[in-house]
């Protein structure tokens, strides 16, 4: 259950600070978002990412924990990546319109 709980938290954390970015906002979106919901995204983001830390460090302990947590981190960041390469590739062979 832990591992499944701090890989949503990653998740949730990595989309969260990508949102935040200007170039993602402007891709996705087609402009960039206010500088206040720019600002939650990035403080949602980060406390995902540090509840995550938290769960796993209280689950196995700071040596153990902190390799989880890299692992975790490694794997969610590299599905948000490609989640948006496969995003700006669906919209580049969309047809724009006139």
């Amino acid at each position: 259950m832990s591992h499944l709980l701090t890989f949503v938290l990653c998740l949730v954390g990595f989309t969260g600070l990508a949102l935040a970015m200007d170039r993602q906002q402007h891709d996705l979106i087609g402009r960039s978002l206010p500088g206040s919901a720019t600002l939650a995204l990035r403080i949602a983001g980060t406390c995902a990412l540090l509840l995550a830390l938290g769960v796993l460090v209280a689950w196995r302990g700071w040596g153990l924990g902190l390799v989880m947590f890299s692992g975790h981190t490694s794997l969610t960041a590299g599905i948000v990546h490609c989640t948006l390469i496969g995003c700006m590739r669906g919209y580049a062979r969309s047809p724009k319109p006139r």
